[in-house]
């Protein structure tokens, strides 16, 4: 099941703040609860889900991490890890793997680019199943007139 939040926000090219673009993006995407204009953007910055996807999966999106590797890393719950990997999966932006009895995890393809096609193809698919569903609906309309 493909989940993702859409919302219009303003694009966040120009600003400067590495941490800040990121925290708005993953804000933005519904990976984080909505960030207001007063957010700490400290605390954020040291957050499991924030390292998870900047540290982890941005920084070396070349390596597939266990979950065991990612604990140790971001020093978390499990619940706590699998709910962010849950989240990400969900969105397409994160690919798994199995070898042999360990699920390893990156970014799908091993760049957040390429990452984000997939995302981009999940969006019109189900942009394109919304639109049949409206044409149903007016066709359904109009057959009642």
């Amino acid at each position: 099941m493909f989940r993702m939040t859409i919302v219009s926000a303003p694009s966040r090219a120009a600003e400067n703040d590495l941490d800040k673009t990121i925290a708005f993006f993953l804000s933005d995407i519904g990976y984080i609860p909505r960030l207001k204009p007063s957010t700490d953007f400290q605390v954020i910055s040291k957050s499991a889900y924030f390292r998870l996807f900047k540290e982890c999966f941005l920084a070396r999106s070349d390596r597939y991490w266990t979950g065991d590797e990612l604990l140790a890393y971001l020093n978390t719950s499990r619940t706590t890890l699998y709910r962010h990997l849950n989240k990400l999966k969900a969105m397409d932006i994160l690919e798994e793997i199995q070898e042999g009895k360990v699920k390893k995890y990156r970014l799908r393809s091993g760049d957040i680019l390429r990452a984000w096609s997939w995302v981009e193809v999940n969006i019109k698919m189900a942009l394109d199943n919304y639109k049949k569903t409206v044409e149903q609906i007016e066709a359904g309309i109009s057959a009642l007139k």
